[in-house]
């Protein structure tokens, strides 16, 4: 009788989004998901797995300034919807905050 060889263990796969204002790719949990509903509103999406279009942001504070001070220009490029006041109001809540320099 003769032994089966063991295959080594394929390395796990890690989703890859890109950060629609910076176009950096990067690994999906490392991305926050803006999703615009069927009803036609635009959330913050932290399950990733919510109904409608959606458009990958980076935690980098930098992408989420441009995408707030362009009064929502970029989300509706990115989302191909309008996005209202209250609704950018919301997302601005969920910016990541400033990375303290390291040693300081």
């Amino acid at each position: 009788m003769s032994k089966k060889k063991k295959q080594p263990a394929r390395p796990k796969h890690v989703p890859q989004r890109t950060c629609f204002v910076c176009r950096q790719k990067r690994d999906k949990r490392q991305l926050t998901r803006l999703v615009r509903t069927p009803e036609g509103s635009v959330v913050v999406d932290p399950t990733g797995k919510q109904n409608g279009r959606g458009a990958y942001l980076c935690d980098d504070p930098a992408c989420w300034d441009k995408v707030l001070l362009s009064n929502g220009r970029l989300l509706n490029q990115a989302l191909k919807t309008t996005v209202t006041a209250e609704d950018l109001a919301a997302i601005a809540t969920h910016r990541p905050a400033e990375k303290s320099p390291e040693g300081a």
